[in-house]
């Protein structure tokens, strides 16, 4: 099916089950669910519900059982793993409980890896702007172990706008942060309206920053 004008990412159908037999668990029963572009969507619901499954399989992550992803126009789900890689370096960003970061590396090493790796050049007023926005521009030369847990949350969610991405996923991205820089975070994100952000979380203050509150209950879309 051709993609829908104006929508960034969509999911037809999608399914996806863990394990076999008895110990078959269903993550996912047939969701249906599309994000425009430039929107700021949370997905929320109870603990097992599907959540972290089904930002996996939209960002190419995971594949699910069946069911199409589609990332503007191209289908997710028909590439090999080559073609995802280089889909996920390009086009998405992705910002996640752990934060991923190389422990030899100085914050700001971390947060150009991306740009190093794909061999693009930095984008220095970019990357000004996201370190200054992230409150993290006196922090640049320290590595992980010298930041704060919130620190290291900013470092990583730098790491993945500075890329410019026409997509970010972001799993629980407040969860190392306390209230005051956890909404100075999501008032950045929500400004952020090139983007396409999709957020997986249990902060009902969280969500209430997106533009759509999406909910999932038992692997199926409730609301």
């Amino acid at each position: 099916m051709p993609s829908v004008e104006g929508v960034s990412v969509r999911a037809e159908n999608l399914t996806k089950t863990y394990g076999t037999g008895d110990a078959a668990v269903p993550a996912l029963r047939g969701v249906d669910v599309e994000f425009a572009q430039g929107t700021f969507t949370a997905i929320t619901g109870p603990s097992g519900s599907g959540k972290s499954t089904l930002m996996h399989c939209l960002a190419g992550l995971d594949r699910p059982d069946s069911g199409q992803v589609f990332l503007g126009r191209e289908e997710m789900t028909g590439l090999d793993d080559r073609e995802l890689t280089r889909v996920r370096r390009d086009r998405i960003g992705f910002v996640f409980q752990s934060f991923n970061l190389v422990p030899t590396l100085t914050a700001r090493q971390n947060i150009l890896l991306p740009l190093e790796l794909a061999g693009r050049r930095v984008d220095q007023p970019r990357f000004d702007e996201v370190v200054d926005e992230l409150g993290i521009a006196d922090r640049l030369g320290h590595r992980p172990s010298e930041l704060s847990g919130g620190q290291q949350q900013r470092v990583a969610i730098a790491r993945a706008l500075v890329t410019r991405p026409a997509v970010l996923f972001a799993d629980e991205p407040t969860g190392a942060l306390d209230s005051r820089n956890a909404r100075a975070l999501l008032a950045f994100l929500r400004e952020c309206r090139e983007l396409t952000i999709v957020m997986v979380t249990h902060d009902p203050v969280a969500a209430s920053f997106a533009d759509r509150v999406v909910v999932l209950g038992d692997g199926r879309l409730v609301a």
